[in-house]
């Protein structure tokens, strides 16, 4: 059996309203003030890091301990609910001082998501809400979504890290995934770049996405490709050998020892620091330093069958990444393998529904995809 892991941070319920085409691909053009539109049943699910990575990761065979805050109320009971059904509730905190959160996931097709979230519970989440007696048996500690988790960024992001120290003291491998930020809120003017610098000398295996990146490293390039791109998807606009490569050199330099990028349609880029301080990554993770260290490359996405949304595409390609590295694979298979999950995963309109096994995925491969 492969290693434990822990999947901790943010947990919510995603409500995606089925939306059919509307023949536009400006949001403007169909969110307009006084306009009905009409829209099939609701899908409700579970969303955030913790169900999403978590939970794939549990159906691609890992055994995986849950670690997020819900409340006491009805969007709690079905988290509850679906959780049971993985056999996967027992580290879920259940605070009845706090609401459940839950977003609202506007995926209309051909046009990038909009979410309408509430936080709840997850912005009273803190270090003493990890479970440390399964980090103690675990070989990997995933964290997801601290720009949602009030608590977790404030004061430079000082519970982030607190969180981070005491998992690696544990001895177990840690994880990051970030989650897009939005500049009008207190996580958009909150120094990132500054937070990054203190939490990733405690990350070995980083995994954001390329518009996160520039919006906590360079917030001047993040605001000029927004404003001359207003209505599109920034993976479209840069360059591999000008945007994505400097920021993965960046967050190895700042301490991370593993860094897959996100980039969305276009694909993934990875990198990896060098053997001496591969070498610091906790030997839980059984971790093939020779074939990890120094690496570099870019993974073109795989071509789905359909695109019904794109929620939760990330995390469950960090979920294939991460299992992929449980099992002792090189880099190229992990990276391989977390394409072609978020390249199944968008065609179904939850995080879980569309996800397919390892042995599916090679025979796909195997045939031709």
């Amino acid at each position: 059996m492969i290693g434990k892991a822990v999947v901790a941070g943010h947990i919510c319920i995603d409500i995606t309203p089925g939306i059919p085409s509307q023949g536009s691909d400006r949001i403007q053009d169909i969110l307009a003030p006084g306009r009905l539109i009409n829209v099939g049943a609701a899908d409700i699910h579970t969303g955030g890091a913790v169900a999403n990575t978590g939970l794939a990761m549990k159906f691609l065979g890992a055994d995986v301990t849950l670690a997020g805050k819900i409340g006491d109320d009805a969007f709690g009971d079905m988290i509850l609910s679906i959780t049971d059904s993985f056999g996967a509730s027992e580290g879920l905190i259940r605070s009845a001082g706090d609401s459940t959160s839950y977003s609202v996931v506007l995926a209309v097709p051909g046009i990038d998501r909009i979410f309408l979230h509430d936080p709840g519970a997850n912005d009273t989440f803190c270090a003493d809400d990890i479970p440390m007696d399964a980090v103690n048996e675990a070989a990997l500690f995933h964290f997801g979504y601290p720009p949602l988790m009030k608590r977790i960024y404030a004061n430079d992001g000082s519970e982030l890290v607190k969180i981070f120290k005491q998992v690696r003291q544990a001895g177990a491998a840690t994880s990051l995934d970030l989650a897009a930020v939005d500049p009008d809120t207190d996580a958009g003017r909150t120094d990132w770049r500054k937070i990054l610098i203190n939490v990733l000398p405690y990350v070995d295996i980083f995994v954001p996405s390329i518009e996160e990146l520039i919006f906590m490293l360079d917030r001047g390039k993040y605001d000029r490709l927004r404003n001359d791109n207003p209505d599109c998807d920034l993976t479209g606009v840069i360059s591999l050998e000008e945007d994505i490569e400097p920021l993965g050199s960046t967050c190895l330099d700042m301490g991370a020892k593993i860094v897959l990028i996100k980039c969305g349609a276009p694909g993934m880029y990875y990198c990896t620091a060098g053997p001496e301080h591969l070498g610091k990554i906790s030997a839980r993770l059984s971790l093939d330093i020779s074939s990890w260290a120094d690496k570099n490359g870019f993974v073109k996405s795989f071509k789905p069958g359909r695109v019904l949304s794109g929620t939760g595409a990330g995390d469950t390609s960090v979920a294939a990444f991460l299992t992929s590295i449980l099992n002792g694979n090189g880099p190229e298979k992990c990276v391989r393998y977390a394409a072609a999950e978020g390249a199944c995963c968008v065609e179904a309109y939850d995080a879980l529904g569309g996800l397919k096994t390892f042995e599916e995925i090679d025979k796909k491969i195997g045939a031709g995809w």
